[in-house]
């Protein structure tokens, strides 16, 4: 007997229910996991609320790790027994087992916990991403990274560090400021209190910074376009505050000649190549401790309302599982 969070109407955390859900066998391209840590993250959120339309009802829920307890007949170089990650396009990892394509899996390597790992794959790769392909980050780089104590903050703002960058974190109460210079940060600015652009303008002495992360979306969006350096780019990840107002071209312009993008992780691991290249990247920066994944929080699956009111209310530190 297997259960999962199920939603079937569009709302707050109260729709998510828990309920009975058996897998089928897996098809001949597919999979059957045993989860053991799943993540949670804003994305499930936006799922949940109807922001990301799903076909209802619907499993939240894109990342986890698990454990292989059958395979399809087609399936190679996986075989039950093995412990495996994933991060997918289509929700369903909030249940205790899940069919999934074979292709969409990474094997974990013997110093990647589960927990890490369901920490890490749309995380640490989503990190990977917007360092390394996105805006490719150099020694000697001033970036403004929002959320800095949050998943991907934490993750993003620790990398940049080992880049060579300096890194100015945006967190939202005084309290997170010491979290965000133990991830990396040399300068922090307060949300709501600080005012960004001119704190940048202090920090860089004038010059501003090449590359803005911002996974908030529409509470920050122009004060982000604001703390660029002329020819600079924004990079808007996430709508933790609501989607981002419509910008004019001109804004751009009037700005700097600004670059603007909206990207996507699955856009930059659309492939088997892609996939493996970037999580052996991540997997190699975790063994060399130039990054380290924070849970800050675990929750039982059975729990995951409760998860996801304390994300919505900016409640937690690092990354956020769930334990089936």
């Amino acid at each position: 007997m297997s259960h999962a969070i199920v939603f079937r109407k569009y709302g707050g955390a109260e729709v998510l229910e828990w309920e009975r859900e058996d897998p089928p066998d897996p098809a001949a391209a597919e999979v059957q996991l045993r989860h053991t840590a799943v993540g949670v993250n804003f994305v499930d959120i936006y799922d949940r609320s109807g922001l990301y339309p799903q076909t209802l009802p619907c499993i939240p829920g894109r990342e986890a790790a698990g454990v292989v307890e059958a395979v399809g007949r087609q399936v190679r170089g996986i075989k039950p027994g093995d412990r495996v990650a994933y991060v997918h396009d289509a929700p369903g990892a909030y249940a205790q087992r899940r069919n999934i394509p074979a292709a969409k899996l990474v094997k974990l390597p013997r110093d990647i916990n589960d927990e890490q790992a369901a920490a890490l794959m749309l995380k640490g790769l989503t990190a990977q991403y917007l360092l390394r392909r996105t805006y490719r980050v150099k020694a000697g780089d001033w970036l403004l990274v929002h959320a800095a104590v949050g998943g991907v903050g934490s993750l993003l703002c620790q990398w940049a560090r080992a880049l060579g960058a300096r890194v100015i974190g945006v967190v939202g109460h005084e309290d997170k400021a010491p979290a965000a210079r133990r991830h990396g940060c040399r300068e922090v600015l307060i949300a709501g209190r600080d005012e960004l652009a001119a704190g940048v303008r202090t920090f860089t002495r004038g010059k501003m910074v090449e590359a803005v992360y911002d996974a908030v979306g529409k509470d920050t969006f122009f004060e982000s376009l604001d703390c660029l350096r002329p020819r600079g780019i924004m990079v808007s990840y996430g709508n933790a505050s609501g989607p981002p107002p419509a910008v004019a071209p001109l804004e751009l312009v009037k700005r700097g000649s600004l670059y603007l993008t909206r990207p996507s992780l699955f856009h930059y691991i659309a492939t088997r190549a892609e996939l493996d290249a970037a999580a052996r990247e991540l997997f190699r920066m975790v063994r060399a401790k130039k990054i380290k994944v924070q849970i800050g929080q675990r929750y039982r699956l059975v729990e995951a309302a409760q998860a996801h009111r304390d994300l919505e209310l900016r409640r937690t530190l690092g990354s956020t599982v769930l334990l089936p």
